[in-house]
């Protein structure tokens, strides 16, 4: 099936549920839900294990293979940014179902601080020794001690190469071109990420802290702010196709994706720094199925599994057997791995304080709203 039917961006949205086996079917137009299951699993039932994920980590070939070799049938909810699955488990009730999340690498830190992360019992856990080793000990869980990485990426601007002259090559772009750009680029709808682009053009760190460097961050996006067509994380890749878009802030993985529709478009990581994320496997405090989420984590490490499923919904996997794996194409494909000259350059989102977190959303709502 060509990619451009699946649309499996990274930070997509589906309503409902992917019910492996059950109904769930994939057509020309994606996802298609011929059940759409409104009640809630059976807590514990050892035949049905529960995720809530990003979209473009599921597919069915995925669910119908854990099924044959497990016989647990799955279901898959998905979410669209960090915030709206965090604010499922702070509200408590419906997080209580879900047996295996994947949580971003800041927001695992997150999650550890509200202890609804469960520690991982390593010895129950096969292929672990295949993790590279820069994401072996991580800054936001030292030692690994409740997730597993899953993939890896960055993020940076997607532009249409036959508009753009000069192309872009770093955040000060968006404001030298501002004019021009005037209505025709879109910012991510995560805030620490759009944040951290404005602090990176200022020559401050992705993670910074202090009250005058988030203010002048702030102050820089709001004189940017009339240009801007949106705040969005996945509605710009149709318009950026169809030409209403020239520029979009925009993860790796989903620079891939456009780039397969439309090779005139271009990604680049900004020559100032910009940001290294992780997206994790973890297993929530109060999981009802434990046994079935360490069968998947055993599952998703296996080198075979983990290189098929980044060939087809291409992510950059952090698994070295399956790396090794891989096509030759997509292991030279430096969107997905970037060299070490650009990792360098680039930052994990890091947890922040209190009162940081709280000034970033104080701006961002005062930024997004009106």
């Amino acid at each position: 099936m060509p990619r451009s039917l699946l649309w499996s961006s990274r930070r997509q949205f589906l309503t409902g549920s992917l019910t492996a086996l059950s109904g769930t079917l994939l057509s020309g137009c994606g996802w298609t839900l011929a059940e759409v299951r409104q009640d809630a699993p059976k807590v514990g039932d050892r035949n049905e294990l529960r995720i809530y994920t990003w979209s473009n980590y599921i597919d069915q070939v995925l669910l119908e293979e854990f099924i044959g070799q497990t016989g647990v049938r799955v279901i898959a909810d998905t979410y669209d940014s960090n915030d709206v699955m965090l604010g499922t488990f702070q509200a408590g009730g419906r997080g209580s179902i879900y047996s295996i999340v994947y949580p971003s690498d800041y927001a695992v830190a997150k999650m550890i601080d509200l202890k609804l992360l469960a520690e991982l019992d390593k010895s129950r856990i096969v292929g672990l020794e295949n993790i590279l080793a820069k994401f072996q000990n991580s800054q936001y869980d030292p030692g690994n001690r409740f997730h597993v990485p899953i993939s890896w990426g960055t993020t940076g601007l997607i532009y249409n190469s036959e508009k753009l002259d000069p192309p872009p090559d770093d955040w000060d772009y968006l404001w030298q071109h501002q004019d021009k750009l005037s209505r025709r680029m879109t910012l991510l709808s995560e805030p620490r990420e759009v944040m951290g682009a404005s602090l990176r053009s200022l020559g401050f760190s992705y993670n910074a802290t202090d009250p005058g460097e988030l203010k002048q961050a702030y102050a820089r996006l709001a004189e940017l702010k009339p240009a801007i067509a949106t705040f969005t994380t996945d509605a710009w890749r149709d318009q950026l196709l169809a030409g209403d878009l020239w520029l979009a802030m925009g993860y790796s993985i989903d620079a891939v994706l456009v780039a397969q529709e439309n090779p005139k478009l271009k990604y680049v990581v900004p020559k100032s720094g910009s940001s290294l994320w992780v997206d994790t496997l973890v297993i929530p405090a109060n999981a009802p199925n434990p046994e079935a989420a360490y069968a998947w984590i055993n599952y998703m490490l296996q080198p075979a599994v983990a290189s098929q499923v980044t060939e087809r919904l291409l992510f950059a996997t952090p698994n070295a057997a399956a790396y090794d794996q891989l096509s030759t194409q997509l292991r030279d494909d430096e969107t997905l791995f970037p060299p070490d000259s650009v990792i360098e350059r680039c930052e994990n989102l890091e947890p922040l304080p209190q009162k940081a977190e709280e000034m970033i959303e104080k701006y961002w709502t005062q930024l997004t709203s009106g």
